[in-house]
Parts: C-alpha cells; sequence; structure tokens
C-alpha cells in the first residue's frame, strides 16, 4: 500500500494537466493581487485635503445651479408663466430645499484603499472559489484521463483490490489539493497583509480577528475539497473526465437559472432557497438572509417588515456533505459491482 501511494503521488505531481492548471491557478492569483494592489492607495492628509477640497467644489456648483434656477423661476413668474411644470413649489426657496454642505460627502472623491480586517474575508472567499476550481478539474481529468486510457485497468492487473486503489487514489489527490490549498492560501494572506500594510490599511487586528479569518478559510478548504472529491467520483462514476464537466455544467444551468425561471413563474416563495449559489453563500458568510419582498403591501401601509428566510452554514454542511457522500457512494457502488474491462 505504501508504494501504491508513492506511485499515486508521482503520477499526480507529474500529469501534465495538474502541471498546466497549477501555473494558471498561481497566474490567476497573482494577477488579481497585483492588481487590487494597484488599484488601492493609501489614505493620508493629502488625500484627505484634496477630497475635501473636491466635495467643497461640488457644494459651490451645485448651490450656484440652485440660485440659478431660483432666478430663472423668479424671472418666469414676473412674466406671468405657469412654472409649477418646471419648477419646484416657491422656486426652490422653501427652507432645506437648497444644497446643504454635509449633504456632500469628501469620501466620494477619495481613491480606493484596501482595508485587510474589513475587506480580506471576501478574497478568501474569492481564493476558495478559484482553488475550487483548480480541484475540480485536476480531480475529474486525474481518476477520468486513466479509466479513457486504460491505465486504470493495468492497475488493478497489478493491484487487484479495486476499493483499496479507488480510495488511495482519492486520499492522495485530496492530500494534494489541500496542500496546494495551505501553501498558497498562506501566501495569499500575507501578500494581501503586506498589500493593506503598504498600501492600505490593516486596521486593528485582535486575535478574535485573526481567529474569524482562520475559520473562513477552513470553510474554503472544506469546500474545496468537496468540489474535488466530486469531481473525483463523476469522473469515476462516467470513467471520463467529460462526465464531471458535464455534470458541473448541467448543474449550474439547471440550478441557476432553471430552477429560478421555474420557481419565479409559480411564485414561490423564498426561491433562491433551492439553488446552490445560496448555500455557498451561506457557507461562506456563515449565514444568508432571503428576503420576500412580496409579503409586503406597501401601497396599503408605509412600514412593513417583510418575510426572511435564513439559511445557516449548518444548513450549508448538510447539503454539500450529503452531495459529496451521495458521489463517492456511487463511485464505490459501481467500483465493486460493474466490469472493470
Amino acid at each position: 500500500m505504501k508504494g501504491l501511494v508513492k506511485a499515486e503521488v508521482r503520477r499526480l505531481a507529474k500529469r501534465r494537466i495538474t502541471r498546466l492548471m497549477m501555473i494558471l491557478l498561481v497566474l490567476g492569483l497573482g494577477t488579481i493581487a497585483v492588481a487590487f494592489s494597484i488599484a488601492s492607495h493609501k489614505i493620508g492628509p493629502t488625500q484627505l485635503a484634496a477630497a475635501e477640497a473636491d466635495a467643497q467644489r461640488d457644494y459651490e456648483q451645485a448651490l450656484q445651479y440652485h440660485q440659478q434656477m431660483v432666478t430663472e423661476c423668479e424671472a418666469a413668474k414676473a412674466r406671468g408663466e405657469d412654472v409649477t411644470q418646471r419648477f419646484p413649489p416657491d422656486c426652490g426657496k422653501e427652507e432645506g430645499f437648497a444644497p446643504q454642505r454635509e449633504q456632500f460627502d469628501s469620501s466620494w472623491h477619495l481613491p480606493y484603499e484596501f482595508h485587510f480586517r474589513d475587506q480580506f474575508g471576501v478574497f478568501i472567499s474569492v481564493f476558495a472559489g478559484i482553488v475550487a476550481l483548480f480541484g475540480f478539474i485536476v480531480g475529474a481529468s486525474y481518476v477520468g484521463a486513466e479509466w479513457h486510457s486504460g491505465g486504470m485497468m493495468n492497475l488493478l492487473l497489478w493491484r487487484p483490490r479495486r476499493l483499496p486503489v479507488l480510495f488511495t487514489k482519492l486520499g492522495v489527490l485530496l492530500g494534494g489539493v489541500l496542500a496546494v490549498t495551505v501553501v498558497l492560501g498562506a501566501v495569499w494572506t500575507v501578500v494581501f497583509w503586506f498589500m493593506g500594510k503598504f498600501d492600505g490599511q490593516t486596521g486593528k487586528m485582535t486575535q478574535g480577528a485573526w481567529e474569524s479569518f482562520a475559520l473562513s478559510g477552513a470553510r474554503g478548504a472544506g469546500l474545496v475539497l468537496a468540489v474535488t472529491a466530486i469531481a473525483f467520483g463523476l469522473a469515476s462514476v462516467g470513467r471520463h473526465t467529460a462526465m464531471a464537466l458535464g455534470v458541473a455544467i448541467g448543474l449550474g444551468v439547471v440550478s441557476e437559472i432553471g430552477i429560478r425561471i421555474a420557481l419565479g413563474i409559480a411564485q414561490v416563495r423564498f426561491a433562491d432557497r433551492w439553488v446552490l449559489s445560496t448555500y455557498a453563500l451561506a457557507w461562506f458568510e456563515k449565514r444568508w438572509e432571503l428576503t420576500d419582498w412580496n409579503s409586503c403591501n406597501f401601497s396599503f401601509s408605509g412600514e412593513c417588515e417583510p418575510d426572511k428566510f435564513i439559511v445557516t452554514w449548518q444548513q450549508s454542511a448538510l447539503v454539500f456533505g450529503v452531495g459529496t457522500a451521495a458521489v463517492i457512494a456511487a463511485a464505490v457502488w459501481l467500483m465493486r459491482s460493474r466490469d472493470i474491462t
């Protein structure tokens, strides 16, 4: 068994698709990091003063426009024209109608500044999504290509125990993807920390903040492994990489387009609770809130609290866990029951 593990590790590492996807993964993550580093600007007294000057200029321009409007309105009234369709009541001279300085926020004129504590959680989700795509392609091709080329049959002639072979491949795959996730995740965190330090703000990083990021990273890694395992199982069931890719595309079309349209026509409440993306969002955000705006009739009541439906990360774990277990179970059952030749 130890020799089989070593052989599978070498086989996984030397596959061209693995190396190609690894290069694309690093390039993709690097491009995102560089792009946001270039876009982020540390805000200091100079930038704040410039933004304040821009806000003051906008206020003065708005005030000038308002005064011009009042003058035109009064002139039109003096000529006996009907000004009710063109100008506000009393020509806009009512108290509070004129522009106020506090309505012009200087922050609107500030450049983008990356804030590590407030924004890094989003980039953890982005990282997990990209690595999950990497895991799906590598996982599907890892076993799918061997079934298609006949390599799996040759391996089973040497190692006739089917399930240990299948689970060894799956274990090596998940271990490799997890290692990539951990290493690149650590680099990703360091890069964005330095981005906040030199091109933005880091914020006050407490132990709780780091623990929250760690838990988000753990949930992201869990989703990456689940997606990788599903891809592996689907390719094993179909004995071809295209099986996993086809199911993924079909599921995406059905879940994100077909179900939304069908449930929208049927006017089902909280229709998004039936699509997978909602559970992915809840997994990363810990909870995702769906709102039924149709539960309120604002024409009869000025204020109304619409009905809400909360999707929790525990529910997401159940959905993805059951889905992963079902696919792997199908792969195991077919591995045991069907003819290998």
